[in-house]
């Protein structure tokens, strides 16, 4: 059996971060069916940790650094016509590379992680091609538009992107989304949908990481007094930073003035200025990267992810839901997990007085929070491991399991 060509924007590893950690578990579940060659960039970001890992997985591999600068992706973009997320993860050495490897190593199957990288899949190549989407980022881009960022950038990104989010479908076997409901948009915003094959694969959770019997409460966290509200994720990333500076700036002083003590915790690497601008402010607390993030959730009262754009699923939350946390989130963040608001979350609208006083009656009745918590755990024990939620690779690329891991 020939080998399997798995392409990512990023190298899946380590997997802390959203779009690593689904790379990092699907490139797992390839390995169990055969030999993988891995073609990724990276940006200088834990790189040689990552390229280690790397190699104990892969049959072979070209990690190409990413150093274009971003106004030199515009400008090539508007030169080509294409949006500036192709030309911005474009290299003529990863191009030769897949070519090579493909004449090479006989690959019967290419598997590609996110929209950027199907650009690599040659016109000519006649196996199996399977391209995960995860969401539909020319949406996203949309959201921003409408919202009144940089809109001709953004309009004219949403637009090129949905061109070329259409182009991977039909030229796909299966293109993966993350939810139904992330299909369901996908499929919305095709022009010819019966061409596209469209298969949902959601994320999973490492439960037996993400366990509370096998974390430590973070001491700052669990000394002072008043309820610890936390918020994880990637905080340079649009979205994470505009949850976290809403709840700053228009749910904490409305929250701290019920509860005077309450303090909100902002966990992930690269926070942004603006965010950095208010640690240590009452009640704040930008912690930037850490090592882990258990002991934070282990110490949290209630975890907060109140996205006002979202796509997909949110790893931050199920996370915490393996944590046995109740979380609080809005409808954005709810509708990729299939979840019950009141019996494994709280979901509440983006209003400061009304998500408030949800919090205020959750952290004064703390049978209530614990039994949302519990009854998260076990949801996504029943519902979201990794094994399971990616067991239809084998039959979308027409290979079988052999259950060994096949590295170099």
């Amino acid at each position: 059996m020939g080998g399997i060509l798995f392409l990512a924007h990023r190298v899946p590893f380590p997997p802390d971060r959203g779009d690593r950690i689904r790379a990092h578990h699907l490139l797992k579940a390839l390995a169990r069916l055969g030999p993988v060659h891995v073609g990724c960039l990276e940006d200088g970001d834990s790189a040689a940790e990552g390229e280690r890992a790397l190699a104990a997985v892969a049959a072979s591999r070209c990690v190409v650094r990413r150093v274009k600068p971003l106004p030199l992706a515009g400008v090539e973009a508007v030169l080509a016509g294409k949006p500036v997320s192709l030309t911005a993860f474009h290299s003529r050495r990863l191009e030769a590379w897949v070519r090579e490897t493909i004449r090479r190593e006989d690959i019967a199957a290419i598997v590609v992680f996110s929209g950027q990288m199907g650009q690599y899949v040659p016109a000519d190549f006649a196996g199996p091609v399977v391209i995960d989407l995860c969401d539909v980022d020319s949406a996203k881009f949309a959201s921003y538009a409408a919202a009144g960022e940089r809109v001709w950038l953004n309009a004219r990104e949403a637009r090129l992107l949905a061109r070329e989010e259409e182009r991977l479908g039909r030229r796909a076997d299966a293109t993966i989304l993350v939810s139904e409901a992330e299909a369901a948009l996908y499929r919305a915003r095709l022009t010819e949908p019966a061409k596209v094959r469209v298969e949902v694969i959601g994320n999973g959770i490492d439960a037996a990481f993400f366990d509370p019997a096998a974390a430590v409460p973070h001491p700052a966290l669990a000394a002072p007094p008043g309820p610890q509200l936390v918020f994880t994720g990637q905080m340079d990333y649009r979205p994470n930073e505009q949850a976290c500076l809403w709840v700053i700036e228009d749910l904490l002083p409305v929250l701290r003035a019920r509860l005077p003590d309450a303090t909100f915790h902002v966990v992930g690497r690269n926070p942004t200025a603006r965010l950095l601008a208010h640690h240590g402010a009452p009640g704040v607390r930008v912690w930037g990267e850490v090592p882990d993030v258990r002991p934070f959730l282990a110490a949290a009262d209630a975890v907060l992810a109140p996205l006002l754009i979202a796509r997909g699923v949110q790893n931050k939350v199920l996370e915490a839901m393996a944590m046995a946390k109740p979380v609080v989130l809005t409808l954005e963040v709810a509708t990729g997990i299939a979840a019950d608001d009141g019996a494994q979350w709280l979901v509440c609208p983006p209003d400061p007085v009304v998500m408030a006083a949800r919090i205020e009656f959750l952290l004064a009745h703390p049978e209530l929070a614990a039994r949302i918590g519990a009854a998260a755990r076990r949801f996504v024990l029943e519902r979201h491991g990794w094994e399971g939620m990616l067991s239809p690779l084998a039959g979308l690329l027409g290979l079988e399991a052999t259950g060994e891991r096949h590295a170099a």
